[in-house]
């Protein structure tokens, strides 16, 4: 197996070298606005993976995905002598849907920012269902007097244990 910062070194190089070949060397009217936005390789060197974007709709990136079908071995023997591997690594092109799930979170966070805005406006408007203080608080408390054990029980209290209820 390889080394792991060899492998990501490499798939940084993949990703430079696609990306200027394709700035460059590929004149295909096919392909659109494209970039280039990672490279992974295997730990063999043997499949590299390469993801871009493309600009336009749909009919643009199955231009593009069309153009870089067509390139792919002028790419793989550039990429090859380039890294200087015994063997050249076969290349896959993955068109990188970023901006569609970037767009989809967005959604999202827009309809919980209108949700919660929904909750504040019902919470604002909202009453007790009993009294505002459910707890008794007894009227002749001030807050200096403390309050001692039996001295201070009300009528409709339990009396104390030990006493006779009778």
């Amino acid at each position: 197996m390889s080394d792991p910062a060899k492998v990501r070194r490499h798939a940084e190089r993949v990703r430079e070298l696609v990306a200027s070949v394709v700035r460059s060397q590929i004149k295909d009217p096919r392909l659109g606005m494209i970039t280039i936005t990672d490279a992974r390789i295997t730990a063999d060197l043997r499949d590299a993976t390469v993801f871009y974007t493309v600009l336009g709709d749909a009919a643009a990136q199955a231009g593009t995905a069309a153009a870089l079908e067509s390139a792919k071995g002028m790419l793989r023997s550039t990429v090859g002598k380039a890294l200087g591997l015994r063997h050249s690594p076969t290349l896959t092109f993955v068109l990188d849907d970023v901006q569609d799930q970037v767009k989809h979170i967005d959604d999202l966070l827009a309809q919980a920012r209108s949700a919660d805005a929904e909750v504040q406006r019902i919470a604002a408007r909202a009453e007790y269902a009993g009294e505002a203080q459910p707890y008794r608080v007894d009227e002749e408390e001030d807050g200096d007097e403390a309050r001692d054990g039996d001295e201070a029980r009300d009528e409709d209290e339990t009396p104390p244990r030990g006493g006779d209820p009778r």
